[in-house]
């Protein structure tokens, strides 16, 4: 994807999900395994306040880990985080390096401002639009 002459190559935050679910400091281990056992979440953000502090994924968490331990000990930034600005081509080599699917979008601060989601077929991005139309569809289905 390379950007037109005289047009900027597309960035991160024209991508993001900006309002991505988050976790406190306080998740445990048992918290982490009932999260990811939802297919749709890939990827938990552990945050204090605004700074992101850890990313828990699927195989972080040792099957040994008692369930009363905190997750954020499971949990690493390294290759799981962009900065704000990076392109999207290079987020995308980020993404094919760690064979992942999700970056956590931080600010020079560490703070938390979005997360790049690709979708399975790898053909485009997730939107906030669209994880909202799911979510509504998966809330009309449970039974009351």
């Amino acid at each position: 994807m390379t950007a037109a002459v005289g047009r900027p190559s597309p960035v991160v935050e024209d991508a993001m999900l900006r309002r991505p679910k988050s976790w406190p400091m306080s998740l445990t281990v048992g918290d982490a395994r009932e999260v990811l056992g939802d297919d749709h979440l890939h990827a938990i953000l552990v945050v204090e306040g605004a700074l992101l502090r850890g990313v828990i994924v699927e195989g972080d968490v040792p099957d040994d880990a008692r369930n009363d331990q905190p997750a954020l000990v499971h949990a690493r930034l390294e290759g799981r985080t962009v900065r704000v600005g990076t392109t999207l081509d290079e987020a995308r080599e980020l993404l094919e390096q760690s064979r992942s699917r999700r970056l956590a979008v931080v600010d020079a601060a560490g703070a938390l401002v979005g997360l790049l989601c690709l979708k399975r077929h790898g053909r485009g991005f997730c939107s906030d639009a669209g994880v909202e139309a799911r979510r509504a569809s998966r809330a009309s289905e449970r039974p009351v």
